[in-house]
């Protein structure tokens, strides 16, 4: 594609969620998305191109992204939002940077946070707050261990692959003889595991610390939410979350970011056991479908990213969120209302109110009708290699 913007562009790989919080910051959007995404058709999106899986040809992948960015008279600044985009970014983080402007945490950091049992081990090390846990190696495990942990327990696999997003985040076990039943089918999928003592409360319980540091160490933006919702209602994806303002997981947070070391942006998910602890469960460092609502909230952390990547002139002073502000994924808050016994009558006017919607506004409304138009009509699956202008 020929130099056709000045100032330079957000390189988005990520949902609507993420593109539409740069748009609210005033950035145009080149995307990098499946087919039939409805981050294709956004207003804000102005290039594209359609990859249809980000865990294969990642080499093609970098190459098509770096070959773009030179062709730009300002380099882009690089968005990701996935595991699997995260992991392509640090990777390939110095041929990248030859092309693109982005923040990230450390190279061997992100490998720890990435991969559960060496967060784990991690954990371990630095006596971070998480549930009590242990590794099981299946390659050394002929039947279930006898494990010295409080049951209900649940297990989860170092890394998701398909079977496992199918079948939900998380497995729960009631007991030792759920998990000698269940031994077979976790040992078919040949793939370690970590089963951790299971924190009681709902999923309203798991509560998330949002945070942007910069190259110095110095807190640019934050806020904290929790979950409202999620689709399957335990151990399922969020379907709708309010922002917070809550004093302990914004001093928890702050507290474990120093303890990381952590630079760039990430997210810290927490559960709140029902003596009011804190328990960490995970740390992403990458961008997530939160910073819509937040920057709805009026901290827009990739927005803070992007000004301070370009050069532009930070606010006087840190930004504070709004808490109250809400967000939801209607066909799939409205599956986990109605499995939570919420009816319709009740449901609709708040699901309407919420500040923050999944690829519906007004102003943007083509992704929504694109988008269902694509699902319903093209069975196209194929990968591209080339940006194209779509405005």
């Amino acid at each position: 594609m020929s130099r056709m913007h000045k100032r330079a562009l957000a390189c988005v790989m990520g949902s609507m969620d993420l593109v539409r919080a740069i748009g609210l910051a005033g950035v145009d959007c080149a995307v990098v998305a499946r087919p039939g995404s409805p981050t294709l058709y956004s207003r804000f999106t102005k290039a594209a191109l359609s990859w249809a899986d980000f865990s294969a040809s990642t080499d093609v992948l970098v190459e098509a992204l770096k070959g773009f960015g030179e062709a730009q008279a300002e380099p882009p600044v690089l968005y990701f939002e996935t595991d699997a985009q995260l992991l392509l970014v640090s990777r390939h983080r110095r041929r990248l940077a030859q092309a693109f402007r982005f923040v990230l945490a450390d190279a061997q950091l992100v490998e720890d946070l990435v991969d559960k049992s060496r967060f784990q081990a991690l954990a371990e090390r630095l006596g971070l707050p998480v549930p009590a846990t242990r590794r099981l190696h299946l390659s050394a495990e002929a039947e279930a261990p006898d494990l010295d942990l409080r049951f209900p327990v649940i297990v989860k696999p170092h890394r998701r692959d398909k079977a496992w997003r199918e079948a939900g985040k998380a497995l729960r076990v009631d007991s030792p003889s759920g998990l000698r039943a269940l031994w077979p089918q976790l040992a078919a999928g040949r793939q370690d595991l970590l089963v951790q003592e299971m924190i009681p409360g709902p999923e309203s319980a798991i509560e998330s610390y949002h945070v942007y540091v910069d190259e110095r160490g110095s807190i640019v933006g934050e806020f904290t939410g929790r979950k409202i919702r999620t689709y399957p209602t335990v151990y399922g994806h969020t379907t709708s979350l309010t922002i917070t303002d809550e004093a302990d997981v914004l001093a928890l947070g702050r507290s474990l970011t120093d303890r990381l070391g952590l630079h760039g942006v990430a997210k810290f998910d927490f559960k709140r056991a029902p003596d009011g602890r804190l328990h960490l469960l995970e740390v992403n460092p990458r961008f997530n479908l939160w910073h819509h609502p937040g920057a709805v909230a009026g901290v827009n952390l990739p927005g803070l990213i992007y000004g301070d990547l370009v050069g532009l002139p930070r606010p006087a002073a840190m930004p504070q969120a709004k808490a109250g502000t809400r967000w939801v994924h209607l066909l799939n808050d409205r599956l986990a209302a109605q499995e939570s016994g919420i009816p319709m009558s009740a449901w609709l006017p708040w699901a309407l109110g919420c500040e923050a919607k999944v690829a519906v506004s007004w102003d943007d409304p083509m992704p929504l009708l694109l988008g269902l138009w694509h699902r319903r009509f093209s069975a196209s699956n194929e990968s591209g290699h080339a940006f194209h202008r779509t405005a």
